[in-house]
């Protein structure tokens, strides 16, 4: 039996990920900052399935919360096999409309808290000559659009770096981007949807057995949707200056409000 921890699990892209591991037999180390939910999950999990569920209640906005995370993936004699870096969220507003400490609070959880959690995890996976690592981040890594892009862009890059770099370890390590996803990312943030086409959206569950497929491929980023697939491919071959509008026209009209 595998253990798999999963950060941000209670809801939405986390939440898809804890039932499809807990359906193939993961135990689970379950992360978020809500403790009834998390408790409330971890009883779901383990009546429907039979797995054991540990509950992990952290901040990863604060030391305090990494710390507590990263402690438990460096734990030798209760080891995790599979990392899922989901916890994230969205400032509603324009580079400037948001508040620095808002700002910065989204780097300590997306990419500070990504690198300690990541960091603890492969040190420990490759003693053991085995294990994996997910980040999720978005195709808002690949264009030129705002701070959660840029953020997300960090997690991209460090995680194909790291890759490269533990190639031959048995550690596997892949960033995740999806597209919209209907989840609680929004909402959370205050931001309408519905001007958002709907063939844009993609089902959560549906995403996650992609992004478990290419991981065991020893896939380094997943885009998992051939439509997405399809828009980075223009991405990647329309000038910068040019793609810069176009994203910013793009956002205005169909980006969240």
């Amino acid at each position: 039996m595998t253990t798999a921890l999963i950060t941000g699990s209670t809801a939405g892209i986390g939440a898809a990920f804890a039932r499809r591991l807990a359906a193939d037999g993961h135990d689970l180390v379950l992360v978020a900052r809500d403790t009834r939910r998390l408790r409330e999950q971890a009883t779901e999990l383990h009546d429907r399935h039979g797995i054991e569920a540990e509950v992990l209640a952290a901040d990863l906005s604060e030391d305090k919360g990494i710390e507590t995370v990263a402690d438990r993936l460096g734990d030798r004699r209760n080891p995790v096999d599979l990392l899922i870096n989901n916890a994230g969220f969205g400032n509603k507003g324009r580079y400037l409309e948001v508040s620095m400490a808002d700002e910065l609070t989204m780097l300590k959880v997306h990419c500070e808290a990504v690198l300690r959690l990541t960091s603890a995890a492969a040190e420990s996976m490759r003693e053991r000559g085995r294990g994996g690592i997910v980040n999720v981040a978005s195709v808002a890594a690949f264009v030129p659009r705002g701070t959660y892009g840029a953020s997300k862009a960090w997690v991209v890059q460090f995680t194909q770096g790291a890759a490269r770099d533990l190639a031959g370890t048995g550690v596997r390590l892949m960033a995740l981007c999806p597209g919209f996803v209907r989840t609680e990312f929004h909402q959370r943030a205050g931001m309408g949807t519905d001007n958002i086409p709907g063939w844009m959206w993609l089902d959560a569950d549906k995403l996650v057995a992609a992004a478990l497929t290419d991981l065991a491929r020893g896939r380094s980023v997943s885009i998992p949707d051939p439509r997405y697939k399809a828009l980075m491919g223009l991405v990647k071959v329309t000038p910068r200056g040019l793609l810069g509008g176009v994203t910013s026209r793009t956002g205005r009209k169909y980006g969240p409000r």
